[in-house]
């Protein structure tokens, strides 16, 4: 299992993803997807360009209740073992480890259904938290559902402490916070 940076040879293993309903976005789930492939079909070397957006040129995102908010730079790595894995993504503030209270977190990921429960989740964030080490970032916060143990076992499985259970105003449900210290 490796990351691999989105690229045209590997977007139609992408693609097919998407159709077979998995998504990079745990919250937009169908939305995003519908979005993503329709940025596909439109001009598909201009949607592999903005998943690498360090300078936060893409744009803003749209929040699960319809509102907009600032994009913040970052990036996306695909997870790759030969086929399409899933997607892992980082993002940050310049000069600054905090985020916005919209961001749930610096680093989001997601494994397609059919390749869970294989490690490659708990490799690829062990992974994206050597490109956050390489931005200065002295740690990342991620999130996780109360109720989604796999996620939260990946977390912990690379360094993640718990730092809270709150109420994500933007997304009207409860999460919890964990810290990966990167010194």
């Amino acid at each position: 299992m490796e990351l691999v940076v989105p690229d045209l040879a590997y977007l139609d293993a992408y693609a097919d993803a998407l159709r077979r309903g998995w998504s990079p976005d745990n919250i937009r789930l169908e939305m995003t997807a519908r979005e993503e492939l329709a940025k596909i079909a439109a001009d598909p070397v201009a949607f592999v360009a903005s998943l690498d957006d360090r300078e936060a040129k893409g744009g803003p995102i749209t929040l699960p209740d319809g509102s907009k908010a600032a994009r913040l730079p970052g990036f996306r790595r695909w997870i790759w073992d030969g086929t399409f894995c899933g997607s892992i993504g980082l993002r940050w503030q310049p000069g600054t480890a905090l985020l916005p209270s919209h961001v749930l977190g610096h680093i989001g990921y997601a494994v397609v259904p059919w390749k869970r429960g294989r490690g490659y989740a708990t490799q690829a964030l062990a992974l994206m938290l050597e490109e956050a080490r390489r931005e200065g970032l002295p740690y990342v916060e991620l999130t996780a559902d109360p109720d989604n143990e796999a996620s939260q076992k990946v977390i912990r499985a690379n360094g993640g402490v718990l730092v809270e259970r709150f109420e994500a105003p933007a997304y009207g449900k409860e999460e919890l916070r964990f810290r990966v210290a990167l010194d």
